[in-house]
């Protein structure tokens, strides 16, 4: 793998991993009801991932920003924007874990409209997809810390890497319109333009 392939590699990985995670953030994770004594109707209610774990979001945001960094800094700040993603899809990974290990069951006890023991039910699909975009994320955040030093930077394969001739100037040939110029520089200095010995001065 060439070093820009390496780089697109993980501007892809950072960025399709916070949209993952935004979209996911704002799905529905869990949903609750509760039933009241009558005539008072049953309480339900949603739980988005936003809502549970706000970090999912700005987790999200970060590794989007940071697919964009990669391509805007070089050398050490490359290196600080991939530690940056490291933590941020550690973190990603971490919260929606949590959710997945129990969480959700008691944020839905702790909506303030809900009373006793209310009925919750989990979906794991949109917990699930934050963590496989944090790993993803913390995983592209590793490789551009250990790789992102020797990746080029935007727009340099339209850099000048040196002139072919060594750094001289090459002239370019006389035109027409240049001993036009010649000549007029020659009569003004009263020389005659046709004799060779004024060309040489000239």
């Amino acid at each position: 793998m060439t070093e820009r392939r390496e780089l697109t590699a993980a501007v892809l990985a950072s960025a399709a991993a916070g949209g993952l995670a935004l979209f996911a953030g704002g799905q529905t994770w869990a949903a609750f009801s509760t039933v009241r004594p009558a005539p008072l109707p049953p309480v339900t209610g949603v739980l988005t991932g936003s809502v549970h774990a706000p970090l999912v979001a700005a987790a999200g945001l970060v590794l989007l920003a940071a697919a964009v960094a990669l391509l805007a800094v070089r050398g050490a700040g490359r290196t600080a924007v991939g530690a940056l993603m490291t933590v941020s899809g550690v973190a990603l990974a971490w919260t929606a874990g949590r959710a997945l290990a129990g969480g959700l069951q008691g944020a839905a006890a702790e909506v303030p409209v809900v009373e006793g023991n209310p009925v919750v039910e989990v979906s794991t699909v949109w917990p699930v997809a934050c963590v496989v975009a944090g790993v993803l994320g913390a995983c592209a955040g590793l490789f551009a810390v250990l790789r992102g030093r020797r990746w080029p930077g935007m727009g340099s394969r339209y850099e000048r890497t040196g002139a072919p001739d060594g750094g001289r100037r090459v002239a370019r040939p006389e035109t027409d319109e240049d001993r036009a110029q010649l000549a007029w520089r020659a009569l003004d200095r009263g020389e005659d333009p046709t004799d060779p010995a004024s060309g040489d001065r000239a």
